[in-house]
């Protein structure tokens, strides 16, 4: 349902004492990378550099847009979510500030933390239209920076209507989170402006794992590994009957509950030794990008066609699912869901009433059909439902 109270954004709180120091920042750092590294401490206190300062700052963000993929945007992004990362506009989290700037700064993976004032810099201006996961929705209040600034990660639409989306962001009392919010957002809703990463790469062949079978290598995987491999790893495992080796469901960084799942798909294959050492080598990776092998418990091959438990439910209508929906269609699709590997989302288990975890539980199922996009917005279509219950 439409919020009927605005929530104050969480870079709207500021003290004197932090825009004092922020701008004490500038003036000890001088020019160059370490400026963006002194841009306001504490976002919210939004001092706006100027002059030769305000040059410097925009040359560096310029000159570094590390190469990243939106895939990795929002697996980054989502890891604060689910390890419930608090907002402070003066702890550090990962190498980055904990508030709404420096959770983009993260995601994006720009090194270090930015402020509402420099974010623009990084990015490419796009219309609402163009709008895509991993983007961002950005308002800087120029003239009164404490006056509302905030920055928010686009997650995907909620509704047909473009009235809706899903946000991914840090804000105060709530920490990093994923909601459903109006369009531009609760409040300044005419002042946010929609940007891209400039760095973005959105072909496979520019480096993103989204889709595609090749074996990235299994340097990519294994204690200490950090990458968007481990995630889709993570994701096509839960989907073969993994999920319950994840906790907080998959994400970048390479965990026990990888190798756990890993190991159990090697050795529903019926292999042991090294064969089952629980790092993917080619054939794992291959079995698990285009759908075959053994499915973990024991169950028939994936692509057997069917799970044996007679004819798949017709699709009820997209109508049915959403804010404000309940039924038990709700019902079965998320415990469908769950019996597919993907009820990570869920806290105490699918009910009637549509949630924020069924929509991420859908939008992982339909991330697993290598599916970008509004195709993985987390709400099911006929396809989505006819895949789920094939």
């Amino acid at each position: 349902m439409r919020p009927t109270a605005a929530p104050a954004p969480a870079c709207t709180r500021a003290t004197r004492l932090g825009a004092l120091t922020a701008v004490a920042g500038f003036v000890v750092a001088g020019f160059g990378a370490a400026q963006a590294q002194a841009a306001p401490a504490h976002h919210g206190t939004e001092v706006m550099p100027t002059g030769a300062t305000a040059t410097a700052t925009v040359r560096t963000a310029a000159a570094s847009r590390p190469a990243t993929t939106r895939e990795q945007i929002l697996a980054r992004a989502r890891s604060w979510v689910d390890a419930g990362i608090p907002y402070s506009q003066s702890r550090w989290h990962q190498g980055y500030r904990t508030d709404c700037s420096g959770f983009v700064s993260m995601a994006w993976g720009l090194g270090t933390s930015h402020w509402t004032g420099d974010l623009h810099t990084y990015g490419v201006r796009i219309s609402k239209d163009e709008l895509r996961p991993g983007d961002l929705l950005l308002f800087h209040n120029s003239g009164a920076p404490t006056s509302g600034s905030h920055a928010v990660l686009f997650g995907g639409w909620a509704d047909s209507a473009h009235t809706r989306y899903t946000a991914i962001e840090m804000t105060s009392g709530r920490g990093a989170v994923e909601r459903t919010v109006p369009y531009a957002y609760f409040s300044h809703s005419g002042s946010y402006v929609p940007y891209r990463y400039a760095g973005l790469r959105e072909r496979e062949g520019g480096g993103a794992p989204e889709s595609g079978s090749g074996f990235p290598g299994a340097g990519n995987f294994g204690p200490g590994a950090h990458n968007a491999h481990v995630t889709r790893l993570g994701t096509m495992l839960a989907a073969r009957g993994g999920g319950r080796f994840y906790r907080s469901g998959p994400g970048p960084r390479w965990s026990t509950a990888d190798e756990a799942a890993t190991r159990a798909f090697q050795q529903a294959q019926g292999w042991s030794g090294a064969d089952a050492d629980g790092i993917p080598g080619a054939a794992t990776w291959r079995l698990l990008t285009e759908g075959r092998g053994n499915d973990i418990g024991g169950g028939g091959r994936a692509d057997g066609g069917g799970s044996g438990a007679g004819p798949a439910p017709a699709f009820p209508g997209a109508d049915r699912f959403g804010p404000g929906r309940s039924g038990p269609h709700v019902t079965l699709l998320g415990r469908r869901l769950v019996r597919k590997g993907f009820g990570g989302s869920y806290g105490e288990g699918p009910g009637p009433t549509w949630s924020e975890s069924d929509r991420r539980a859908v939008a992982a199922f339909q991330r697993a059909q290598g599916w970008a996009g509004d195709d993985a917005d987390g709400y099911p279509g006929a396809q989505t439902w006819s895949r789920l219950f094939s």
